[in-house]
């Protein structure tokens, strides 16, 4: 299929169309009509992305499946997928299904909400699709929208100031990178994404009102493009939107907020700002790996005192974003193919941490650790996936967890023993955050009233667990699958990197040796 790129991009948009011209009233048939068509759009588009992964060729370090046609202003429309962005489009489409059938117990609004998940799909594949400038821009800064309404429509009492947050700083950080793109294209005369990752942008030494830059323009670059993708993995000091939105968030929404929408931060680190900018980034490797350190070991001790388990996870999911950032700036095959692991491991892990909460929140409303305790005696089923998930968050050997976390680490290693030291604390203080919030959620006697009728899980709840367990197994086991994918992209990526980045330093070297 020429265009299987673009059927699996906009299956739920047309899914969303449907529901949008044809579904009509607000009835339980109407309801339940619009999660079933929901449901039918995201299983149809995870069908043919199914095409994609088994058609890739990872010994073709170039982008596949390219789609190319003129569009508007001279503008194109162009697709294509490499092994860097091809799983981000498998996990995204992998994930949403089981999102729809964990809404089914919605009843507001329905078939709005349905609208905008399935919208939010298409925009999230786009982003890992794209490859032009403004198609990009477009998707990116196009999924702000239906994420800001999940959260201020279906959202917690305080959802209006958790969605204000969310779209400000995600927009505030892009609106740079816009500037940045309109550089681009007047330096090298295009917004063909293949064509700029052979540009080489200036790295001359430039002089602002009489400040000297390093880097040049790369530098001015990389840091409008670092604004935009550093909010949004998020970096530390740049999180602070993140815990109110996923506290505020239905579940649904915590889960693509975790699994895919951090992703874009690092699918752009890899996609841009190494390889277009590869000098600015080796300047700002060290403040990078510091900062991801402080995240890992910070958000850690924050999350150990939290009283919320949305926000006790929302803080874990920064910490593991940290072992991304680390590796991905080690800028070697281990620390690069683990940041691509860890964030697919996360996008499995962390979007089943917050279904587990979800689960308990459907029956007692409340996300209050407090409020639970022994829930082992009422819930066995439940105590033994939420235990196996929280295994594979601490990095348990034989889950996913272990994998990324360990290739970063490695990674980092042979960049930064200092780095890779500290960033090893995060992993100790995991497994403490994360068994306090077990042991006083699962362990210990029955003794709150409320919780004597609570019921164990659901023949649909362990339905969307199952295929989430199996990733998360299969990958801890046979982690070649990932790896074997991403290797010979990875392996180009850094190469070039190097090459590059040797290549300015000998060129700055040049004249002081004559």
């Amino acid at each position: 299929m020429d265009n299987l790129l673009s059927i699996v991009t906009f299956i739920p948009l047309l899914g969303a169309a449907i529901l949008a011209l044809f579904l009509r009233g607000d009835d339980d048939a109407a309801r339940n009509n619009a999660k079933w068509v929901a449901l039918a759009a995201t299983s149809a588009t995870f069908v043919f992305s199914i095409f994609i992964l088994t058609g890739f060729n990872p010994s073709d370090t170039g982008f596949q499946f390219v789609e190319e046609k003129e569009w508007i202003l001279g503008l194109k429309y162009k697709m294509g997928v490499d092994g860097i962005s091809v799983l981000f489009v498998m996990l995204t489409t992998f994930l949403m299904p089981l999102v729809i059938l964990s809404c089914w117990n919605v009843t507001d609004r329905v078939k709005d909400y349905m609208i905008a998940f399935l919208v939010l799909e298409t925009l999230m594949i786009g982003v890992f699709t794209a490859l032009d400038l403004v198609l990009f821009y477009l998707f990116f800064e196009g999924g702000l929208i239906p994420m800001f309404l999940i959260i201020g429509i279906w959202g917690g009492k305080n959802r209006i100031y958790a969605a204000f947050k969310f779209f400000l700083y995600t927009f505030l950080g892009s609106v740079l990178m816009l500037v940045a793109m309109i550089m681009m294209y007047v330096d090298a005369g295009t917004t063909d994404i293949p064509t700029l990752l052979n540009h080489q942008f200036s790295h001359d030494t430039l002089s602002v009102l009489g400040f000297t830059i390093s880097g040049g323009v790369q530098t001015l670059l990389w840091l409008a493009f670092f604004a935009s993708f550093a909010v949004k993995i998020p970096m530390w000091p740049f999180h602070t939107w993140l815990p109110d939105a996923h506290v505020q968030a239905p579940t649904g929404g915590s889960v693509v907020l975790a699994s895919v929408l951090l992703k874009m931060g690092g699918y752009g680190f890899l996609r841009f700002s190494l390889p277009m900018f590869p000098v600015a980034s080796d300047i700002f490797t060290p403040l990078v790996m510091w900062l991801a350190v402080i995240a890992i070991v910070y958000t850690s001790l924050v999350a150990l005192v939290q009283e919320d388990m949305k926000k006790l996870i929302a803080y874990s999911s920064v910490a593991h974003m940290g072992y991304v950032t680390m590796g991905t700036f080690a800028a070697n095959q281990q620390g690069v193919d683990g940041a691509i692991f860890q964030m697919v491991s996360h996008g499995f892990v962390a979007g089943a941490l917050f279904l587990c909460v979800g689960v308990i929140y459907d029956r007692m409303h409340t996300r209050e650790i407090s409020a639970y305790g022994g829930l082992v005696n009422r819930m066995p089923a439940y105590a033994l996936i939420f235990m196996f998930f929280t295994m594979a968050n601490v990095g348990l050997p034989g889950t996913s967890g272990f994998v990324g976390e360990f290739l970063t680490l490695m990674g980092t290693y042979q960049v930064n023993t200092w780095v890779a030291a500290f960033a090893t604390t995060g992993v100790i203080l995991s497994a403490s955050y994360a068994l306090w919030l077990y042991r006083r959620v699962i362990f210990g006697d029955l003794i709150k009233e409320s919780l004597r009728s609570i019921t164990d899980m659901t023949s649909r709840e362990k339905l969307i667990f199952a295929p989430l367990v199996a990733m998360t197994l299969l990958l801890g086991v046979y982690p070649s699958l990932v790896t074997d994918i991403t290797g010979p992209s990875v392996e180009a990526l850094v190469n070039n990197y190097h090459t590059a980045v040797d290549g300015a330093s000998g060129a700055t070297a040049q004249p002081a040796s004559n």
